[in-house]
Order: C-alpha cells, then sequence, then structure tokens
C-alpha cells in the first residue's frame, strides 16, 4: 500500500484525446487517417503554422526574440569543469546578421540560388551560420563525418557551392583533400595552421575567419532579404545505400508546419521560453533541427555539448537542460547501465524489480513524477546522470524496444514521447500522445500531415487488413531530391503522396506501428517474388557465415549467393578436418563449401524458406564487406548495387555452371 499512499496529490497526466481512439479516419476507400489536435484535420487541411506572422525560420527566431524578453540562447562551456557561458537573444541576432552581411562581402548573393554549405559539430557558430542565410534568403546544406570524403566533394559539387563554413582544421584538411573547382572559400570557426593556409591556396581556396567575415559585415550592413514561405531553407543529404546521398529540398514551410504540429499535439507539456535542451545530436539532422528551432521560437535556451559524446555526462550535470531529444542508442546505453549494475547482488536486483513495477503501475494511471520512494531509492542516480531536471523528452530516429522505453519513463520520471518520420517529411509523421504509457507504436499522425497505408503484394501486406507502405501527404512533405527529377519521382506519386519505403500496421487504437521494410524485392522468371534480406537474415544465423549477399535475377529461375565465412569456425573445421591451407585456400576448396552451403541451406529449411528461395550455388569470399572498400554504408548497412557489380563475374559464374 505504500507505494499508492505516496502518490496522492500528484495529479495525473490528463490525457487530451481519447486513447482508445487517437486518429480521426478520412471518409473514402483510402482509409486517411489525421490528427485529432487539429480540428480543420478531418476537412483534408494541414496545419501550416501557429501565428500568421510566424511562417519562416527568419520570423520563428524574431518570435523568439521579444518571447525570451532577450533572454540567454545560446549556451556553451570554455572547457572541463567549466560552467555554462551564454549568449543573449539579441547578440545572436545581430551576429546572425552581421555574418550573413558579411559572406555578401565575401562575394555571395542573397537570395535562393545561394548554397552555403556547414561542416562542424554543434555549436553556436552552427546556429549563426543557419540563421545568417535565412537573413539573406540563402539555403544551408550541411555535411558531417559519415557522409565521407567522395560524397562531401560530390555534394559541393552538385550544389555548386563556393563557401563552406568550416570548424576546424582537421575538417578543412578533408574538405581540401577532394577540393572541387566551385568552392572558393573556407570559413573557419577555430585557427587552423599555416600548413592549412598554404595546401588551401595552392588548390585556389582562401581561408577566412569567422570573425572576420562578421566584423566585416558589421561594417557593411547589407539590408536584409527575407524568404518567404515556399523558400527553400536547407538540403539536407541523406546517405543512402544506393550510390551517392540524395539531396532532400525542403523549405521554411516544410520546417515550421512540423515544429508548429508537435508544439500544438504537446499542449501544456509544449516548450516555453524557460527551457533548457542540450544540443548534441547532429544538427546535420533534422530531428535536432526542428527541436532547436522550436525551441528558439518559444524564447528558450541551447547548451552545446563539449563535442566528445563520451563526456556528454558532463555537459549534463552542468547545464541541467529540462528538455532532451534523443535517440533509441542513448536510452539503451541507460538501461544497460542499470541491468550490469544489479547484475551481482540479488537485493539490488529484487530492489530495482520492486520499484520498476511500483512506477509502472503510477504510468499505469498517468502519474509521471520524480520524487517517489523509489526514485530516491533506486532511480535517483539515472536522473541525475541525465542532469536531475527532465521534463520532457522526444525520441526518434530508430526503433525502441518497449522494455527499454517503459524503463526509461520509470528512471527518468518525465514525459516521454516517441516519434516516427523521415528527413523527407522534415521529421515527424507521427508521435505518441502524453499519457499513453504503451511503448511499441508510434503514435497517431501528426497535424501538418495526412497517412494511409497502401499494398505491398509482394511481401503479404494489404491496406484492406490494416497493413501496407507509409505514405505520407501535406505541409511536412519535401519537395524532391535536388536535381533528381527521376528519383523523386520514384517515392513521390502523382498525387503527391509520398512513400516511405517503411511498412506500418494501425493498431485499433488509431496508432500506427511500425512493422518492416519494404525490401529490395525481385522477380525471378518464374514470377516468383524473392526478399533477399529475409533470406540472408536466416542464412547469417548459420555458424560458418559472416556475411551473406543473396542475389537473383529476372531472368534466372533461381538464387545465388556470395558468402564471407567465419574465420575462426572454418579454420577451426578445416583443422578437425585434416584439410590444410591458408583461409584464401580453404575459401576455394569445394569440401569447405559443401559444408558450409548445406548448414545454410538445413537453416532454411528450418526457418520454412521455399524451394525457390534457397540458393543454388554460393561463392566464398575471404574479405568482409566493409565502408572502407565500398560494400558498406557508414551505417553498415549492405550497398547492394556496389556489392552486385564488384562479385558480377562470380555471380555470372555460378549461372553459367548451372546452366
Amino acid at each position: 500500500m505504500a507505494c499508492c499512499n505516496c502518490c496522492i496529490g500528484v495529479a495525473p497526466i490528463r490525457p487530451p484525446i481519447l486513447l482508445t481512439d487517437q486518429s480521426e479516419s478520412l471518409k473514402g476507400p483510402e482509409m486517411v487517417r489525421v490528427s485529432k489536435f487539429y480540428k480543420e484535420a478531418k476537412n483534408g487541411k494541414y496545419l501550416r503554422y501557429l501565428h500568421d506572422d510566424t511562417r519562416t525560420l527568419f520570423e520563428t527566431f524574431r518570435r523568439g526574440v521579444k518571447e525570451s524578453n532577450n533572454g540567454n540562447c545560446l549556451g556553451w562551456r570554455e572547457g572541463p569543469n567549466k560552467p555554462y557561458v551564454w549568449q543573449t537573444y539579441n547578440e545572436t541576432l545581430l551576429r546572425a546578421k552581421n555574418f550573413g552581411s558579411g559572406l555578401i562581402c565575401q562575394g555571395l548573393a542573397p537570395g535562393q540560388s545561394t548554397f552555403v554549405g556547414i561542416y562542424a559539430q554543434n555549436c553556436p557558430e552552427w546556429i549563426m551560420t543557419e540563421q545568417a542565410a535565412y537573413c539573406y534568403s540563402m539555403v544551408i546544406v550541411p555535411l558531417y563525418d559519415t557522409l565521407g570524403a567522395n560524397a562531401c566533394a560530390f555534394i559541393i559539387n552538385q550544389t555548386e557551392m563556393s563557401v563552406v563554413v568550416c570548424e576546424d582544421d582537421k575538417k578543412a584538411n578533408l574538405l581540401l583533400d577532394q577540393s572541387p573547382r566551385c568552392l572558393r572559400k573556407l570559413v573557419t570557426i577555430k585557427e587552423v595552421s599555416p600548413s592549412t593556409h598554404q595546401r588551401a591556396k595552392s588548390r585556389g581556396v582562401e581561408i577566412v575567419k569567422f570573425s572576420d567575415v562578421e566584423i566585416l559585415g558589421a561594417q557593411k550592413d547589407h539590408p536584409c532579404v527575407p524568404p518567404k514561405p515556399d523558400s527553400l531553407c536547407t538540403i539536407c543529404y541523406t546517405s543512402g545505400t544506393t550510390g551517392m546521398p540524395k539531396g532532400v529540398m525542403l523549405t521554411h514551410e516544410n520546417v515550421v508546419a512540423s515544429m508548429c504540429s508537435v508544439i500544438m499535439q504537446l499542449g501544456e507539456h509544449r516548450p516555453m521560453k524557460h527551457d533548457i535542451m542540450i544540443s548534441f545530436l547532429p544538427l546535420a539532422h533534422m530531428l535536432e533541427r526542428c527541436c532547436e528551432n522550436a525551441l528558439y521560437m518559444v524564447g528558450g535556451a541551447v547548451g552545446f555539448y563539449n563535442g566528445d559524446i563520451r563526456r556528454l555526462g558532463e555537459d549534463l550535470t552542468a547545464l541541467k537542460p529540462t528538455m532532451m531529444p534523443a535517440v533509441p542508442r542513448l536510452l539503451n546505453r541507460l538501461f544497460d547501465k542499470a541491468q550490469s549494475e544489479i547484475s551481482n547482488s540479488k537485493i539490488k536486483k529484487l530492489l530495482f524489480n520492486m520499484a520498476l513495477s511500483a512506477k509502472e503501475s503510477e504510468l499505469k494511471r498517468g502519474i509521471i513524477r520524480h520524487d517517489s520512494i523509489w526514485d530516491k531509492l533506486v532511480f535517483r542516480k539515472v536522473r541525475e546522470g541525465m542532469g536531475g531536471r527532465l521534463r520532457i523528452m522526444v525520441v526518434g530516429s530508430a526503433p525502441l524496444a518497449g522494455n527499454v522505453l517503459t524503463f526509461a519513463r520509470c528512471a527518468l520520471g518525465c514525459l516521454i514521447v516517441e516519434g516516427y518520420g523521415q528527413t523527407e517529411c522534415t521529421a515527424p509523421v507521427t508521435l505518441t500522445v502524453q499519457g499513453d504509457h504503451v511503448p511499441e507504436h508510434v503514435g497517431p499522425p501528426v497535424a501538418c500531415c495526412k497517412v494511409k497505408l497502401v499494398d505491398v503484394p509482394e511481401m503479404e501486406y494489404y491496406a484492406a487488413q490494416g497493413q501496407g507502405e507509409v505514405c505520407v501527404q501535406g505541409a511536412n512533405v519535401f519537395k524532391g531530391y535536388f536535381k533528381e527529377p527521376d528519383k523523386t519521382r520514384q517515392v513521390i506519386d502523382h498525387d503527391g503522396w509520398h512513400h516511405t519505403g517503411d511498412v506500418g500496421k494501425w493498431l485499433p487504437n488509431g496508432t500506427l506501428k511500425i512493422i518492416d521494410r519494404r525490401k529490395h524485392i525481385f522477380k525471378l522468371s518464374q514470377g516468383e517474388y524473392i526478399v533477399p534480406e529475409k533470406i540472408e537474415n536466416i542464412y547469417i544465423r548459420s555458424q560458418y557465415v559472416e556475411q551473406v549477399f543473396v542475389h537473383g535475377e529476372s531472368l534466372k529461375s533461381c538464387v545465388v549467393a556470395v558468402v564471407v565465412p567465419d574465420v575462426d569456425v572454418v579454420k577451426c573445421w578445416a583443422l578437425e578436418n585434416g584439410i590444410k591451407g591458408t583461409f584464401s585456400a580453404l575459401c576455394e576448396d569445394e569440401r569447405v563449401k559443401t559444408v558450409i552451403l548445406e548448414d545454410m541451406l538445413q537453416w532454411g529449411r528450418t526457418a520454412g524458406l521455399k524451394t525457390f528461395e534457397q540458393v543454388k550455388d554460393i561463392y566464398l569470399h575471404p574479405d568482409p564487406f566493409s565502408v572502407q572498400n565500398g560494400l558498406l554504408t557508414p551505417t553498415m548497412k549492405a550497398k547492394r548495387p556496389e556489392i552486385r557489380s564488384y562479385f558480377k563475374p562470380q555471380i555470372d559464374d555460378m549461372y553459367k555452371k548451372l546452366e
């Protein structure tokens, strides 16, 4: 009973809508669903803004200046153990305007045909560069490390950028390694070495200091050229699994509509001017951009982490944020750390489970707090590790396990909402509702868009059964891929629906659950559909298989595979069977191939693969697919077209033998 008595006087969260009926179904055969938070949504309208005079990111920032009453805007630490120092809204606005004016002094023209690159970790200068561009209707193009040097050069070339704002010596040199001819100037935030200056000069690139551009801009004071809602604000490049990254064109309206929809849905929990947010997720991605710009619109403060993710805890302790966007990886680490701390003590484990159970029963009654006996005894360290003041966390970018989400809600004692979205939809498509404690779904559609599911017959998902590919239409949907009309047509149909490639299912309460991904699919000559990743995920269970790539063609009647065997397992088997030779030699040995193929086929039979889904031949390759050899993306996904062309001779050879 103690745990019930201790929550007397704590008001539960009042869900703003019925949790058993969270989205509105529009009339018609397509079974389109919309938000219940916006009255006009059921008439097919989208929320585009909250205030008539605040429809671009140029205007949202100026609104924040007024709302904050010139309060703190951007914060940073000068070094370890140092407190945060702050720059006010007025200072930030003035410096951004001066920097924009300075860019014009560097030869850039105001307007939509000017692209400004930024290659830096999250820092105040990032935001000032962004706002500087908006002062003159320019377009921001973020570059980031995981794209790789080739992709960065490709982006600079495709956008014909002449100026990139760059953090430091290391990043300047990475850009100079493959400096495209159009690149004329690097504006550096930190000092760079004389040798880098020399290297740049030899490539026809001038390096100028960020502060010098500001000073020059202040002297000239070029008048602002504000953007319109339909002006492009950014081209956000996404690293795809096929070839070079694609530039997602987003307008000011796209971003403002997204931010305003989330603010509207959060209601009394929305960002406010007294909020402080920690900035550590990459600003190059739209989840972080949208969260920060939403906070600037209401006049809140943003503190930047030191740049080293391993020391994020120190920043959190110093900043004590009230708001935080997060990704599942961060919450998984919290969960794993908590598990490892109780693993060696039965008493700790018992206390932990009692605390979790008590807090979970409170969650089910809509009670979110951090002052119960269990918070003091068990969860205090977890909460204090996040600064101790968190009131809201927005999680997105990847699937989150239900038990991890429930643990985080219990341990942190703050509101945690989970969203689903894509860069192409300016971050959010759906968002869970405050007061809904049930995990493992991503909530109803936000107010700036409509969502429908369409049939994926080859994977046996049908919209009539409430399952299918997630399609989005609305004020948050991007304008297309930059200079790639064909790729744009592949994902935006003639009615303006964006096909996400994710497979979802409507739950009975009107929320969306993501259940699959529309895979790379091909048809065999007899008309059977093949989903290679499904087959690969079964074969990878074989102890002999380190990596596998399944391939089929519409003119062939069967599938084949390239297999990278597990070195240790294969060598061990060879030793036991008296087969000598290097690993490369073992990969060419028919006996090794036979044992691996038979084991793979056995796994296939156990998992219920149909005969035509089972491979008819394999080629053993001694070297793993990697980012370095260009066969994996930076996020370790297979680059299927590259693997296919790399192993074309071996694949052709297998098919020849099978004929």
